[in-house]
C-alpha cells in the first residue's frame, strides 16, 4: 500500500513518457530538485518515499543531463513499467490536462493550505471584481494565482497571464494577454479583450521598472473596468491602479498547513517548530535542510536567509549566486560564466527555473543584493557589461546595455551614448530603461535627447515632455517640442516650432527638416485620392526647398525621396505627363536591378480604373511584384495599395499577403515605417470587421504617434460614424 506521498511522486513521474527512461538529456521536473519543487516540499523530504519506490521496483535512478542544468550529470528519477501499472490501478490520470490559460504562466504545483484564500478569490472574481494579492517574496502569491486560475479554467473561464520583467511595458502586457499580433497602445488592447468569462492576471508587478509603470498603471485600470484583474505583487505595489480592487495581503501557511511542506516521516515536533520559526513562510521552509537544525524563532525570514541559507553556500556557489542576482533577465547555463555553482544552488532550492533559464529566487536574490556596497555593485555590472561584450546578437547587446547602464562608469556611458539606438532598434522598451538608468547615475545632455526622442518614437508624449523641458536650447529642442505638439493635435504650435527650429539651424539641417516635412504631409491621409489644392501645396512645399544646401553624401538621397513624393502626386492626379518625368529622374538615381522602378509601374498600373474595376492584368502583376520584393516595408506598400486599388473585391491571396505581413516587425525609429504601422492597423480593421474598433483605435493611436494627425482624425470620424 502506497503512501499519499509515494502516490504524489509516481503520479508526477508518470506525466513523462518512457521515452525519457534512457535520454541523454531529461526535463529538470525529472530531477530531485524540480521533483520536489513540482511537489511543493523540501528536496530532502523525498529522500524517504523514494527509497521505498526503489526498492519496489517502481522507479528507478540514474545519472543524466538536466536540459537547461549545464554539462554535469546529475540524479535523475524515472518511473518504471510497473510503478506506470500500479499508479494506473489507482485510477489516477497521470496526463497534464490542457488548461484555457494563455500566456506565460508558471506550471501548477501541489498547493499546501490557501482553501480559504482561494475560495475568496473565486467569488470575487465571479462577481466580477478584481483583486490584487500582496505578500512577501516567496510566501506564494504566484502559486496562489495559479491555482485560482486552475479551477476558473475547470469552470469554463479563460485566464490570460502576464508576466512582469525589467523590460515589460504595457505593449509586451498586451502580447502576453493576447497574442505577438496585438495592438500596442492601451485604448486598441483593452478594446480586444474578450469580456465573457475572461480573468487578466499581471503577475511579479514589482519586478517593473519605473520608466514604464505608469503605462501600465493605466492599461490595468482600464482593463479591470472590462473584466476581472488579478495583480500578483510585492509591496511596496509600483503602480498606481484607479477603479475598485480588493486587497488580500498573503501571510504564512498555518502550522497543520506548513508541515506538509517537509512530506511524512519527519519528526512531528521538528516539522511544527521549523514552520514556527520560519513564520510558515513557504520558501523559507523549502530552504531548510535538516542538516541546519530548528532556526532561531525570534530571526526574521530576511535574516534567516542571508545569515543560514546564503551562508552555507560554497564560494563557487556565491559566485554564480551574485552572477544570477543582477542579472536583468534569467539566463542559461551556457550565458554564466562557470556552471560549477548551479547543481548546488539548484539543491538549495535557490533558483526559479522557467524554460531551460534560471533566475534566484527574489526573495534571495533581494537579501543578497542588499549585503552588497554600492561601489561593489557597480563593479559587478562593469565587470558583466565586459562578459557580455564579448558575445554577440540582440539578446548579448540588450544585457550588455544594461548592465552598463547600472555601472555609472564614465566609459559605459559612452557606450551606451554610442549604442542605444542600436538597442532600441530590437527592443525599445529596454532601451528605455537602459536610458533611464544611465541618466539616474549619470545626467547628461546626450543622453537626455536620446531619451526624448525615444520617447517620441514610442508615441510617449508625457515622458518625451519631461525629457524634453530638460534640454538646453537648441534646434533639436525646438525640433522635438514640434514634434510633440503635433502629436498632441496642436498643428498650429508644431508649425510655429518648427520653423523656429529652421531659423536656428545651419542650412543642411533646414533642407533635411523641410524633405521631412514634405514626405510626412504626403503620408499623412487615409486610402483615398488626395485633393488638388492639397497636391498643389505639397509640390509648391517641394520648390522651396534649397537643395544644395544639403551635404553632397545626402543629396541624392533627399532628391530620390521628393521625386518619389512628386510620382505619386502626378499618379493620384493622373497626370501622365509629370509622372514620366519623376519616373526618368528616379530611374537615372538608382540601378537597374533596383525594384523600385518594378513598384513604381504596378503602383500606376493599379491606379487605373476602367469602367469601375481594376484589369486582370493589373492585379496579377501587382501579385507577382509582392511575392517578389524581399524588403517588407516596401511590400507592405505595395500590398496597402493594391488593397485599395482593389476596393471592396478583395481576393483571397491579397488577404493572406496582408496577414503574413503583420507577423513582421516594423521599426519604431524610422518615421515612414510608423507611418506605415498606422496604415497596416487601418487596413486591418477593413479586413477583420469583427475587431474592427480594436484595431481602428489602434491606428488612430499610430497615426498620432507618426505625427499624422489628419488621418488620425479622419479615421476617428470614420469611426464614431460607425463604418
Amino acid at each position: 500500500m502506497l503512501t499519499s506521498s509515494q502516490t504524489r511522486i509516481l503520479s508526477r513521474l508518470a506525466v513523462f513518457g518512457d521515452h525519457f527512461d534512457k535520454a541523454w538529456d531529461v526535463p529538470r521536473e525529472l530531477s530531485l530538485p524540480g521533483l520536489a519543487e513540482s511537489l511543493g516540499v523540501v528536496r530532502s523530504a523525498l529522500h524517504a518515499p523514494l527509497s521505498h519506490l526503489e526498492s519496489e521496483g517502481l522507479i528507478s535512478t540514474r545519472k543524466a543531463q538536466v536540459i537547461g542544468g549545464g554539462s554535469r550529470k546529475r540524479t535523475v528519477v524515472n518511473i518504471t513499467a510497473e510503478g506506470r501499472r500500479v499508479i494506473s490501478q489507482q485510477e489516477l490520470s497521470p496526463a497534464r490536462r490542457k488548461e484555457g490559460i494563455i500566456g506565460p504562466a508558471p506550471d501548477p504545483i501541489v498547493i499546501h493550505g490557501r482553501y480559504s484564500e482561494i475560495q475568496e478569490i473565486l467569488e470575487l472574481v465571479k462577481e466580477g471584481r478584481s483583486t490584487i494579492i500582496s505578500g512577501l517574496p516567496g510566501i506564494g502569491k504566484s502559486t496562489l494565482a495559479r491555482a485560482v486560475s486552475s479551477d476558473l479554467s475547470n469552470l469554463g473561464w479563460t485566464i490570460r497571464w502576464a508576466n512582469c520583467s525589467l523590460g515589460t511595458d504595457a505593449s509586451s502586457v498586451g502580447e502576453m494577454w493576447l497574442d505577438k499580433s496585438s495592438p500596442s497602445t492601451i485604448e486598441a488592447i483593452v478594446e480586444s479583450i474578450p469580456l465573457s468569462k475572461t480573468l487578466l492576471v499581471l503577475d511579479e508587478a514589482q519586478e517593473l521598472h519605473p520608466r514604464h509603470s505608469k503605462s501600465i498603471s493605466d492599461l490595468v485600470s482600464k482593463a479591470s473596468s472590462r473584466c476581472p484583474v488579478l495583480l500578483v505583487v510585492r509591496a511596496p505595489n509600483p503602480l498606481e491602479i484607479e477603479g475598485k480592487f480588493s486587497d488580500l495581503r498573503l501571510e504564512g501557511l498555518e502550522a497543520e498547513h506548513a508541515v506538509k511542506l517537509l512530506f511524512e516521516g519527519t519528526d512531528p515536533d521538528t516539522a511544527e517548530a521549523v514552520s514556527d520559526s520560519l513564520g510558515g513562510h513557504p520558501l523559507a521552509i523549502r530552504l531548510w535542510t535538516p542538516e541546519e537544525g530548528v532556526p532561531e524563532k525570534t530571526k526574521a525570514v530576511l535574516d534567516y536567509v542571508k545569515d543560514t541559507v546564503i551562508s552555507r553556500l560554497s564560494e563557487q556557489g556565491m559566485k554564480t549566486l551574485d552572477e544570477l542576482s543582477i542579472a536583468p533577465s534569467p539566463l542559461g547555463s551556457e550565458e554564466l560564466n562557470s556552471e560549477a555553482g548551479i547543481a548546488e544552488l539548484d539543491n538549495s532550492a535557490v533558483l526559479k527555473w522557467s524554460d531551460g533559464l534560471m533566475e534566484t529566487h527574489h526573495l534571495v536574490r533581494n537579501v543578497r543584493k542588499a549585503t552588497l556596497e554600492q561601489e561593489t555593485l557597480s563593479r559587478m555590472h562593469h565587470n558583466e557589461a565586459k562578459k557580455w561584450s564579448a558575445k554577440e546578437g540582440e539578446r548579448a547587446r540588450k544585457i550588455e546595455a544594461y548592465h552598463r547602464s547600472m555601472s555609472g562608469q564614465d566609459d559605459d556611458v559612452e557606450w551606451i551614448e554610442e549604442n542605444i539606438r542600436l538597442i532600441s532598434i530590437h527592443d525599445s522598451s529596454i532601451a528605455a530603461v537602459v536610458i533611464e538608468n544611465a541618466l539616474n547615475l549619470n545626467d547628461n545632455q546626450k543622453l537626455r535627447s536620446d531619451a526624448a526622442l525615444l520617447a517620441l518614437d514610442r508615441g510617449e508624449t508625457r515622458i518625451a515632455q519631461i525629457h524634453i523641458a530638460k534640454m538646453n536650447h537648441s534646434p533639436s529642442k525646438k525640433l522635438f517640442e514640434s514634434r510633440l505638439a503635433r502629436m498632441d493635435g496642436k498643428i498650429s504650435d508644431a508649425q510655429r516650432l518648427e520653423e523656429e527650429a529652421i531659423s536656428l539651424s545651419d542650412p543642411s539641417q533646414r533642407a533635411r527638416i523641410e524633405v521631412a516635412s514634405v514626405i510626412r504631409r504626403f503620408d499623412d491621409r487615409l486610402p483615398g485620392r488626395m485633393s488638388k489644392s492639397e497636391s498643389d501645396g505639397i509640390l509648391n512645399q517641394i520648390s522651396r526647398i534649397k537643395l544644395d544646401e544639403i551635404p553632397l553624401e545626402e543629396k541624392e538621397s533627399a532628391i530620390l525621396s521628393l521625386e518619389l513624393v512628386k510620382y505619386g502626386i502626378a499618379v493620384n492626379n493622373s497626370d501622365l505627363a509629370d509622372a514620366s518625368k519623376s519616373r526618368a529622374e528616379i530611374e537615372s538615381r538608382v540601378s537597374e536591378e533596383d525594384i523600385i522602378l518594378d513598384i513604381l509601374d504596378t503602383k500606376a498600373a493599379i491606379s487605373k480604373i476602367v469602367e469601375g474595376k481594376l484589369s486582370e492584368g493589373a492585379i496579377s502583376s501587382a501579385e507577382d511584384l509582392i511575392s517578389r520584393i524581399g524588403d517588407y516595408p516596401s511590400r507592405i506598400s505595395v500590398i496597402h495599395a493594391t488593397l485599395e486599388a482593389v476596393g471592396t473585391d478583395i481576393p483571397d491571396w491579397l488577404v493572406s499577403a496582408h496577414r503574413e505581413s503583420c507577423t513582421h516587425n516594423l521599426r519604431e525609429d524610422i518615421p515612414s515605417h510608423r507611418r506605415l504601422s498606422a496604415h497596416r492597423w487601418y487596413w486591418r480593421g477593413i479586413l477583420e470587421p469583427s475587431n474592427r474598433i480594436s484595431h481602428w483605435t489602434e491606428a488612430i493611436s499610430r497615426f498620432k504617434a507618426a505625427e499624422c494627425r489628419n488621418a488620425a482624425n479622419n479615421l476617428l470620424a470614420m469611426l464614431s460614424k460607425g463604418i
